[in-house]
């Protein structure tokens, strides 16, 4: 139980409208402040002011990204369980609550579609640019030992790109599915997937962010260097566990946390790599658990990426 000063001062910091605006938008997800600000159209230091009280409270998170910050809902304490009370609350049909939730929307397309030129951009070297980066090789061992050795009846590669992971795997699955919402990518995968006589394995047209499930269930979900591309990977994660049959599992790959702000100017990254303890927390949330982690440390001094493995189950 808090002391009674500090639970007035979380009952303070809850208590004022443009706040609470914000508690129920980052129920939604993670957001940074240039994306809060533009969705409740005040300025910067009103945010970010609004922001620190929140967070000193206790009912939200502050997540340092080289030079951006992603906020979201607190996962423990009494600032936490206020924060979701309160949430509960809201009345969507609500005026400002609704508009609030067509800009979030708006901002959110936006970003799809700065992702999806980019991605338009690089389709045809998209392999070449990877191996720029990481270690492929040797990941995608890794992502083939995660399976140890089964073959399941239908794996799910979502943001499949031009392919490679269903072409890695594919002695691993009866029927394998790939989602990505860039035709250009997907001309690659289908292109690659015919030259490899892989003919046990499709790819669709689809937003990852909003899962069809219609595509599923899945015994294996494979994220391949997705997630950094999300403001709110949490969400997107949550997402694709609507599509993992009971008892599936989810092998994730992604960079480690890292300060290379060009990746994220000129290569549409949102998030500048995922932390152990982010990962942990999102899949919780999910009602999956962390069983396994792998690191691969960068081979180029002058990039210094490291790549993680996660293997996820459902807790169910």
């Amino acid at each position: 139980m808090a002391e009674l000063d500090e639970l007035v001062g979380v009952l303070k910091a809850a208590g004022e409208g443009t706040r609470l605006r914000l508690l129920a938008l980052l129920a939604d997800g993670d957001h940074s402040v240039k994306d809060l600000t533009e969705i409740l159209k005040q300025s910067q230091p009103r945010v970010s002011r609004h922001l620190k009280l929140l967070a000193d409270a206790g009912l939200i998170e502050r997540n340092a990204e080289g030079a951006w910050a992603y906020y979201g809902l607190a996962q423990e304490g009494d600032g936490a369980a206020l924060a979701q009370w309160l949430i509960e609350r809201v009345d969507d049909s609500d005026q400002e609550r609704r508009r609030d939730i067509e800009r979030q929307e708006a901002v959110r397309a936006s970003q799809q579609a700065r992702a999806k030129e980019y991605f338009a951009k690089v389709a045809r070297s998209w392999d070449l640019l990877k191996t720029l980066h990481v270690p492929e090789e040797a990941v995608e061992a890794a992502v083939v030992a995660a399976l140890n050795g089964r073959h399941v009846d239908t794996l799910i590669d979502l943001g499949t790109g031009t392919g490679r992971m269903l072409e890695v795997l594919s002695e691993s699955y009866k029927r394998g599915i790939g989602i990505d919402s860039s035709r250009e990518m997907l001309a690659v995968a289908r292109s690659r997937l015919a030259t490899s006589g892989i003919t046990h394995a499709q790819v669709r047209l689809g937003d990852i962010g909003d899962v069809d499930l219609a595509a599923g269930p899945a015994d294996v979900i494979v994220i391949h260097q997705v997630l950094h591309y999300f403001d709110d990977p949490g969400r997107m994660l949550a997402q694709a566990r609507r599509l993992l049959k009971p008892g599936g599992e989810m092998i994730i790959v992604d960079f480690a946390p890292h300060d290379l702000e060009f990746l994220r100017s000129e290569h549409a990254h949102r998030r500048l790599g995922l932390s152990q303890s982010q990962m942990s927390g999102w899949a919780a949330a999910a009602g999956l658990r962390v069983e396994a982690v792998r690191e691969f440390p960068s081979q180029s001094p002058e990039r210094g990426l490291t790549v993680c493995l996660w293997r996820l189950s459902d807790k169910t």
